[in-house]
């Protein structure tokens, strides 16, 4: 069964019905409305857990590791999704206020994610963890120092909560995006309007927005339990960029 931290927004929807088409029981948190009912229909129980979506809320991850033992006895996958889009040049823009919400938003989140389910699935023998970053995790990034900062920071965790937990049969990995067709996305970069749409499009080698149901579907490789020698690793899913 595998444990989807924020089944409300961002990919969060489209990974719970990839994971119940492909066998999986799922954990979650204020799912979007009528998921539930979808979920169910494709076959998969559904548990929803009491407490907040967003995985920087102190105990929003431990509620839900409890509930995946809770009903189901075990937890063999769990993802998370976190950040805080904080644009503008360090020089001209950046304040301290801007430093500390982009790194509770994209550090605090995931630092609390793993420190919820890693130990547990120790605990119960293993697991597979993803922790979903930014592809500016891997470059400079013009117009959000501090978001790329904070992605970076976040994924070097990914890398050395994998490096210390391999043996005990966890692995731990992380995808970073960026250029994503979401309603986020769309309302940071003003990709709403078409012209802008366009300009934004030009600058993906691909040409296009990356959509929820095919990223799902490539973090499924990471969740189901088909594929489990690999860990500590960080993939861009950008287009390309």
């Amino acid at each position: 069964m595998a444990l989807v931290h924020n089944a409300s927004a961002y990919v969060g929807p489209a990974m719970c019905r990839w994971l119940a088409a492909h066998g999986h029981d799922l954990v979650v948190a204020e799912p979007a409305v009528g998921l539930v009912d979808e979920l169910t229909a494709l076959g998969s129980t559904v548990e929803v857990a009491e407490g907040s979506s967003n995985p920087a809320r102190e105990g929003a991850t431990d509620a839900l590791v409890a509930a995946a033992f809770g009903r189901f006895g075990r937890l063999d996958a769990a993802v998370a999704a976190s950040g805080q889009i904080v644009g503008g040049r360090f020089v001209e823009d950046a304040t301290f206020e801007d430093f500390e919400r982009v790194v509770q938003g994209c550090m605090e989140a995931p630092f609390r994610f793993l420190k919820s389910v890693v130990p547990a699935m120790i605990d119960h023998g293993g697991g597979q963890v993803l922790v979903i970053t930014s592809a500016t995790a891997a470059r400079a990034t013009k117009g959000a120092p501090l978001y790329s900062m904070a992605r970076a920071g976040a994924t070097h965790l990914v890398r050395n909560v994998a490096a210390e937990v391999a043996r005990r049969n966890v692995q731990v990995n992380a995808i970073g995006t960026n250029f994503m067709d979401f309603p986020e996305f769309r309302a940071a970069t003003g990709a709403d309007e078409p012209a802008v749409r366009e300009r934004i499009e030009a600058a993906v080698p691909m040409g296009r927005l990356g959509t929820m149901e095919e990223f799902a579907a490539m973090c499924g490789v990471f969740l189901d339990g088909t594929s489990r020698f690999t860990t500590g690793q960080f993939v861009t899913y950008a287009g390309g960029w």
